[in-house]
This record gives C-alpha cells, sequence and structure tokens, in this order.
C-alpha cells in the first residue's frame, strides 16, 4: 500500500505510567527474523555477543568472545576478502551491507543477510556492529509482503484493515472506489463514522463479535445499501471478516473483505421476481374460472391480484356486454361500466375513488378505462402525477382520493375474449414503491385474458340459463282461485348460476267433483332441452287430469310419452285431493315420497309404491289411498330440496320431517323455512315444491 493509505506511527500516553513510545508488549516481526548483534573490537575480536548470535551461528558467547571473528565464522578462503572489508568499515566509516555465507559452529554453512556499520564510544575507539539474519527467511518475508502490496494494491476486492477500536489503518485501492472517500480520509477515523448509513450497523455489530470470539465470518449475506461514490442507485456487498493476531496470538487488529456483488444481486432478484410472476399466472390458472358465474370470475381475479400483484384492484365490464339487449356506446363517446369486483391490499381512499361492486358508471371518452376497452390494449402509467390520476378516475373527487391515498402508478388491461372487448382490469400501487413496467404489464395482460374468457364462458351460460328458466317459469302454473277444501302454497328455486336450469315443475289442476289434483315432478337433466320436456308432461298431464282418469293411469300414459322423447326419464308424484270422498289418492314413478303432517302426530313420509321412473317402459303403477283429516298437510318436492353430496338421503329426509314438526304456521312461511334451512345456495339442481292444506268445504281458500 502507498504511505498514503497507511496509518502513519503516532505516539501516545499509554495510561500505564510507561514513557511515551514504549511498546506495552515485544514485536513479533524481530523475533521472527531473529536479528543477531555482534560488536567486534578494533583488532576484529569479538567483544559482545547476542543470545540471538548463538541461535544463528551456533556458538555460546563463551565460546565467541575474545575469538578473532574471522577465524571463527568464515572459511579460509573467504579470510583475505572480509580483512579487506573489515578494515575498509574502521578506517572510512562506511557501512557494508550484503549476504555472506557464515560458518556455523557445525561446520555448516549458512547465508546470512549482514549490515556491518563502525561504531565510536565515549572514550575515542571504534568498534564494529554487525547485525544479521537468516537470508532465507529473510527473504521469504520479503516476498510475502511484496505479494500482499501488490495483490491488496491490485484486488479487485475492497480490504480494509482496523485497530481492535474499528479505526482504520490501511485502504485499498478497490474499497476506496467502492465508498467513494479517498484513502486518506479514511485513515484514523471509526468505521461507522465513514459507514454512516443505518443498513451499517449489522456490519460493525459482526465485527466487533469477531474481534471478540475470533471466529471469521466469511461472505456475509449481501449488505444492500448506498455510498456517497453512487448515491442514486442501490448497491450489494458482501462481506468477509478475520481477526488479525501476532505471532505470540495478541489480537491487534481487524481485516475486512468487501465484494461488490450488485450485478449478482440484481440477478437473483429478477430471477425471484420472475418465479413471483410466474407464480402469480399459475395461481391465476387454478383460482380465475371456478364457477360459471360473471361476478365470481370478477372476485377471484381480484383475490389474485391483491396484494402479490397490487395494492388496489377493480375489475369492471361494460354494461352493453352483461346485457345484450343495450347497444354499446359510440366512438368518441362516454362508456358506460358495471363494476363486479374491488379489492384492497389495506384500508385506503383508493377504495372509495372506484366504483363499488353493483354501480353503474359513465366514463367520459377522454379517461384511460374508456380509451383501454376502445383501443383494445393496456394503458401503463409508470408514474401517475395529477394529471394522470384525473385521466385514471372517473371525475376530480375520486382524482382528489386517488392522490391522497397515494397511488402512483397505475395499469390499465382490456379484458378481451374471442375478438370483444368486454371491460378492463385495472391496477394500482400506492404502498408498494416499485412503479408496474412492461413485465408487470405482461402479467396483468395473461391474468386479464384469462379471466376475460371465463367472464365470456360465464355471460354465454348465462344468457341460455336465463332463456331456459324464462321457459320453464313460463310453464310453470299460477294457482287457479277458490279451491275446494284446500289451500296451496309452492316454490320454484333454480340452481345457482354455475348450473343450467333443471326440469323439475309442479302443477295444481281442479277436477270435477271438487277435486283438485296436485303434481310434482322432475325430468332428469338440464337446460332448454330439459324444460321444453317439462313443459310437454305438464301439458300431457293436464290433458289426462281432464280425463278423469285414476293416478295410476296417468302415470301409464305419462311413461308412454316419456318413453318416446328422447332418452329423457322423469320422476313423478301425483295425488288427488278428494274432500267429498275423504281421501287422498295418490301415485308416484321413482319420485321421493310425499310428507303427510297431521295434527297431533309427528309428521310422516307416506309408505307407497314407488314405481320406475316414467320414461322407463313396461312398469306398472299402483293408487295408494290415504284417509283426509281436516287439517292434513300434504307435503310434495323434488330431490334438489333435500339431496346433498355431504349427507345421506336418509339424514336429509329426516330434518325435513324434523323442520315440519313444528307449530302451525302459514303455508308460506312453511316453505320459505323448507327453503331457507334447507337448500344451500351451492346446491347443483334446482327444486319444485307444493305444499297443500285439507280445509272444510266452503272455507275460504
Amino acid at each position: 500500500m502507498s504511505q498514503a493509505e497507511r496509518a502513519p506511527a503516532t505516539r501516545g500516553p499509554t495510561g500505564s505510567g510507561r514513557p511515551e513510545g514504549e511498546p506495552s508488549q515485544p514485536s513479533g516481526l524481530m523475533d521472527l527474523l531473529g536479528v543477531a548483534a555482534v560488536l567486534l573490537d578494533a583488532d576484529g575480536r569479538v567483544a559482545l555477543w547476542s543470545p540471538q548470535a548463538e541461535q544463528l551461528y551456533g556458538y555460546s558467547a563463551e565460546e565467541a568472545l575474545g575469538q578473532y571473528a574471522a577465524r571463527l565464522l568464515v572459511r579460509e578462503e573467504h579470510w583475505d576478502w572480509v580483512v579487506k572489508t573489515f578494515t575498509e568499515v574502521m578506517e572510512t566509516g562506511r557501512s557494508w551491507s550484503g549476504t555472506f555465507p557464515i560458518l556455523r559452529k557445525d561446520g555448516s554453512t549458512r547465508l546470512v543477510e549482514l549490515r556491518n556499520m563502525r561504531l565510536l564510544d565515549d572514550r575515542g575507539d571504534f568498534y564494529a556492529l554487525g547485525l544479521g539474519t537468516d537470508s532465507p527467511t529473510l527473504r521469504e518475508m520479503e516476498r510475502d509482503l511484496a505479494l500482499s502490496t501488490r495483490l491488496i494494491s491490485q484486488s479487485p476486492i475492497g480490504i480494509a484493515i482496523f485497530d481492535t477500536g474499528l479505526r482504520y489503518l490501511a485502504v485499498n485501492p478497490a474499497l476506496e472506489r467502492i465508498h467513494g472517500i479517498p484513502a486518506r480520509d479514511h485513515i484514523g477515523k471509526p468505521y461507522r463514522q465513514i459507514m454512516s448509513a443505518p443498513e451499517f450497523e449489522t456490519a460493525e455489530t459482526a465485527m466487533r463479535e469477531v474481534l471478540r470470539t475470533g471466529a471469521p465470518v466469511v461472505e456475509q449475506s449481501p449488505l444492500v445499501g448506498r455510498t456517497r461514490a453512487d448515491p442514486e442507485h442501490t448497491h450489494a456487498w458482501t462481506f468477509s471478516l478475520y481477526r488479525l493476531e501476532d505471532t505470540h496470538g495478541r489480537v491487534i487488529g481487524l481485516a475486512e473483505l468487501v465484494v461488490d456483488v450488485t450485478e449478482r444481486y440484481q440477478a437473483a432478484k429478477e430471477a425471484s421476481e420472475t418465479r413471483r410472476r410466474l407464480t402469480l399466472i399459475a395461481d391465476g390458472s387454478a383460482r380465475i374460472g371456478t364457477t360459471l358465474e360473471v361476478g365470481q370470475t370478477a372476485r377471484e381475479l381480484a383475490d389474485v391480484s391483491v396484494p402479490a400483484f397490487a395494492d388496489v384492484v377493480s375489475v369492471d365490464v361494460l354494461d352493453s356486454a352483461l346485457d345484450e339487449h343495450r347497444p354499446a356506446s359510440r366512438e368518441g363517446a362516454p362508456a358506460a361500466f358495471r363494476a363486479l369486483a374491488v379489492k384492497a391490499a389495506y384500508p385506503t381512499d383508493a377504495v372509495r375513488a372506484v366504483d363499488q361492486p353493483g354501480e353503474l358508471t359513465t366514463y367520459a371518452a377522454d379517461r384511460l378505462a374508456t380509451r383501454c376497452v376502445r383501443t383494445g390494449r393496456p394503458i401503463l402509467v409508470r408514474h401517475a402525477d395529477g394529471n394522470a390520476l384525473s385521466r385514471i378516475a372517473r371525475d376530480e373527487q375520486a382524482a382528489t382520493l386517488l392522490a391522497r391515498a397515494g397511488v402512483h402508478s397505475y395499469l390499465a388491461v382490456p379484458l378481451t375474449a374471442r375478438g370483444e372487448t368486454l371491460g378492463f382490469l385495472g391496477l394500482a400501487r400506492a404502498r408498494d414503491p416499485r412503479p408496474f413496467d412492461e413485465d408487470d404489464m405482461a402479467i396483468a395482460v395473461e391474468l386479464a385474458s384469462r379471466a376475460a374468457v371465463c367472464i365470456d364462458n360465464a355471460r354465454a351460460h348465462q344468457s341460455v340459463r336465463n332463456a331456459a328458466e324464462a321457459l320453464q317459469r313460463s310453464l310453470l302454473p299460477d294457482h287457479p282461485p277458490g279451491l275446494p277444501g284446500l289451500r296451496v302454497a309452492s316454490r320454484y328455486q333454480p340452481a345457482q348460476a354455475a348450473y343450467e336450469v333443471g326440469g323439475d315443475w309442479y302443477d295444481v289442476l281442479p277436477l270435477d267433483g271438487d277435486r283438485t289434483a296436485l303434481v310434482v315432478g322432475d325430468v332428469m337433466g338440464s337446460g332448454i332441452d330439459a324444460a321444453a320436456t317439462m313443459g310437454r308432461l305438464r301439458t300431457a298431464t293436464t290433458a289426462f287430469a281432464d280425463l278423469d282418469l285414476d293416478p295410476a293411469r296417468v302415470l301409464h300414459h305419462l311413461d308412454t310419452i316419456t318413453s318416446r322423447l328422447e332418452q329423457y326419464i322423469a320422476t313423478c308424484v301425483y295425488a288427488v285431493h278428494d274432500p267429498r270422498g275423504g281421501r287422498w289418492r295418490l301415485a308416484t314413478a321413482g319420485h321421493l315420497p310425499p310428507v303427510l303432517v297431521r295434527r297431533g302426530e309427528r309428521p310422516r313420509l307416506l309408505d307407497l309404491p314407488s314405481g320406475a321412473p316414467l320414461g322407463v317402459g313396461g312398469v306398472p303403477f299402483e293408487t295408494a289411498t290415504v284417509p283426509l283429516v281436516p287439517g292434513d298437510q300434504l307435503v310434495l318436492y323434488t330431490d334438489g330440496l333435500v339431496e346433498t353430496r355431504e349427507h345421506s338421503i336418509d339424514e336429509r329426509l329426516e330434518t325435513l320431517l324434523h323442520l315440519l314438526d313444528t307449530p302451525e304456521s302459514s303455508l308460506e312461511e312453511t316453505c320459505d323455512r323448507l327453503l331457507h334451512d334447507l337448500r344451500h345456495p351451492a346446491n347443483h339442481d334446482d327444486v319444485a315444491l307444493l305444499i297443500a292444506r285439507n280445509s272444510a268445504l266452503g272455507a275460504d281458500g
């Protein structure tokens, strides 16, 4: 290292009463060199002999003192040269230095690095002082020192040497460049005075631990921060720490090795971000589109996006995309959006700035939402200033809320499926300091594309479902007024939106002789075809009922008709209320048994001959008769009321009986209670329910 990179030698009080500059411990370097001192008088005789001389040359002081040094330590062939050189030193006072082969006591020769100089005592006499050390040892130390100096000065790794107080003693050029501070400005200063940012506190703690324990720290996980050399950018460094000790094991300081791993850190960070984005896409593929319901699909898209991708997300669909009867707005005109989903990672004013689910809002032609759906292209706003927020929000009040929430970056992505833009996905970042970039936009487009296809599928399914449901409801009857001795209540409830409408139906048919036919049936299958088949069977049932046929005969004719249809089968229960005959007459075709509710008795399932479903063909049906008691209730229903995937049918039928075993209530209340307690919103089947209560003839129905 250059002189500018080393701490100057200083003297200071030791605090122990010693004179200034006196070392508190012997130097290990002098011991390692083993410098021998020999003093010769003017005649060349040994006058003084150090212990190191005994180690180097092999003679004890007693053996050496008073002897001619040349005869003791020099081979005969070198005497003349030695005497001549000795004479020159003594006469001229010029020192001599060099490497010389010394003869040791054991007869071996040892190369010794010598320094010879003339000394003068207080009496005016001259002496010659010879200092010597083993030449190979000295050369090895010189090589090591040169190599160390060269490596440290030219190394791309930053290197610093500290004293035990963590003050800089030396800094190499690489660390000078990393810190952006000249080496001379490091020397003598504490570590935290140079590296004052809070993130470097952990490094100082590690340094003190290494000084205390001696256990090195090798390539500590990256420390991320900024320095004076490049205050505008974040860098990453790994550092290694080693305690320094002399040959006696005394702690003399600390070495720090600093490697700039910014590129590696950034690459790892980018790889991690890529994995996060791929995970987000995989998560979206698994979680978006689990149902055929538009609103649920939009909520799933929002759930995937927050908080992994954005702080606030909104999903809005063009109103014309949800209602095919509404015309799309023309180019250059405002666009009407129906909000489907909103989600935020935390409570924020930004939620108040976007439209809430179900709301219909019109956006002007210059708003980003309108531009996004008009062009069918995503719009990226890396840094959203006041002007940008005004174009993002529906109005200035909403823009103020976005600014107050700290929204600084925004993405609008079209929801496009099968060439049609259905709406847009809005993504905003506020607390997340990262602005959206092109990679984020690619991820958002991928998520939006998947969601758009699922929304389009749900929209198409809903359209077909609405048509089937409208057909089915149009085929279901109104209750005829004034039924003799009978009050009725009914309900029809379709399956949830993810499933197609089924073929459940009910009917109430007035007959001659004050009788009434009650019918509940279920065409197996779903969709418009099932609803159309149900309409045929209902029409046929009405026709056969008018013929005053026995219930079993009615089912027989219906079975014949059903068997001629395209692979459809159905279940049905046909009951006739006969107040004059004081009886119920019933027949079933593979249908669940009706429930009879009678005052003073526990509700019970009627034990009727079950019969085969309609459409099987060739299986006879039987009519059963049940006495009619005033106040009797007959409950007819389809399997959608009681069947679930989690419970057995026996358990569910028992639950139905329990719900009917309550103090008498109105038929309408009973229908609502049964649907509420037995029906789950996620049930995949529709339900037809018909309850009839016997009353005295002539009573107010």
